[in-house]
């Protein structure tokens, strides 16, 4: 046996037990690193603000405070506002409830000429199997229940904390990696953050205006046009148009325009057409001027980078993903190399001829041959004495060429 056998054995064992440990170690772990993710993002949204309240005099960590309560008033305003949305809709349809099953049945009656009665059904329906069975299992998952609610608790708490160590211990975060770095990479380590700090705050701050300006105006309207729930279907719709790209404009639409339909058809095409005029707006007018400033990621990249990040982490990736990509496009900006075009090559016009790329090479390489026609020669006399002289080709192609 070689001296050296023994000991890649050893190292090559040693190496696969690594891994093994590795692998285990980030399956075990891997909801804890995607909430460090989150609250790495949200601390970079939040530091432009902190920054701007430290540079009045405050103390880094009441600016942080200060700034995490807003957005925490914030979530819960919009919360409340469709959770009482939602609450009333439920109660009008429990109470309407017993309308709506009468009508059912009288309309199965007149069809199909059958003798249904409500009492008969509700009977039935309450010793029928299928609903004990249900019941049943409903009773066994409240414990289940229960703790998803608190695993849930548990990871926004997770998330929170980790976003205020991050805004408000940033600049002792930045100072603790760049001193195991060496100088050369420390510029380029503090450059990076403030390029992903820049523009994903400045992504976000751009998304919450135009949310506020979307969900004012989609307030006065429904206001105007008497729709139900129009401040709760105001905030909504500021939200989701800005922060789901894309398509996130039909879905926040389609909710307002299904209510209107209960005040009348007209209503609800007046809605859609607003609707439509307000999309146009902010596209060529709105947006164009508030992410001039920030930064403007384009839509079919946006929507792409959030279904891969939908399909990489699911919904956190889904809200992550353009801020992600709008900081890889910053760095981009800053680190690739760019060259000027050559706009004769890359000449989109149509040609009219065929030959036109073949006739304007005869025609430069005839003007490197006549400078002095090129420029207009010095008179009619000499042109033609020196156009005998060519020893290009006859006297009679050359002027015909040029």
């Amino acid at each position: 046996m070689p001296p050296w056998l023994p000991r890649a054995i050893v190292l090559a064992l040693a190496l696969v037990a690594c891994f093994h440990v590795a692998e285990w170690a980030f399956h075990e772990l891997y909801g804890l690193l995607i909430n460090i993710v989150v609250a790495f993002f949200i601390g970079l949204a939040c530091e432009p603000a902190v920054d701007r309240l430290a540079a009045r005099g405050m103390r880094r960590g009441t600016a942080t405070a200060l700034v995490f309560l807003g957005v925490l008033a914030a979530a819960a305003a919009f919360i409340a506002a469709l959770g009482s949305l939602v609450a009333d809709q439920i109660r009008l349809i429990v109470e309407n409830f017993p309308d709506y099953v009468e009508s059912l049945v009288e309309w199965i009656n007149e069809q199909f000429g059958t003798e249904l009665r409500v009492d008969d059904l509700q009977q039935d329906f309450l010793k029928s199997d299928t609903v004990r069975d249900y019941l049943q299992r409903s009773a066994d998952n409240v414990w289940g229940i229960s703790t998803t609610v608190l695993g849930g608790l548990f990871t926004a708490l997770t998330v929170v904390l980790f976003a205020f160590y991050f805004t408000a211990e940033g600049p002792r975060l930045r100072r603790a990696i760049c001193s195991v770095l060496p100088p050369a990479r420390q510029a380029e380590v503090l450059r990076a953050w403030e390029i992903a700090v820049a523009k994903t705050g400045g992504y976000l701050y751009s998304r919450g205006l135009m949310a506020i300006v979307s969900g004012v105006a989609h307030y006065i309207v429904m206001l105007l046009l008497d729709v139900p729930y129009a401040p709760a279907l105001a905030v909504w719709v500021g939200v989701v148009s800005q922060f789901v790209p894309t398509v996130g404009t039909y879905i926040a639409g389609s909710l307002p325009i299904l209510l209107a339909f209960t005040v009348g058809p007209w209503t609800a095409l007046w809605l859609l057409g607003f609707v439509i005029l307000y999309q146009q707006f902010e596209n060529y007018l709105l947006q164009p001027r508030i992410t001039a400033r920030t930064v403007d990621v384009h839509p079919a990249v946006a929507f792409g980078s959030v279904v891969a990040g939908a399909a990489l982490l699911g919904a956190v990736g889904a809200l992550i993903a353009i801020p992600a990509t709008a900081t890889l496009q910053a760095f981009l900006s800053a680190y690739v190399r760019r060259y000027e075009v050559d706009e004769r090559v890359h000449d989109d016009r149509p040609r009219r001829r065929r030959g036109g790329p073949v006739r304007l090479a005869r025609m430069r390489t005839t003007l490197r041959r006549h400078p002095r026609r090129a420029s207009g020669g010095d008179s009619g006399g000499d042109s033609r004495k020196n156009s005998g002289q060519d020893p290009g080709g006859p006297s009679g192609d050359a002027p015909r060429d040029t």
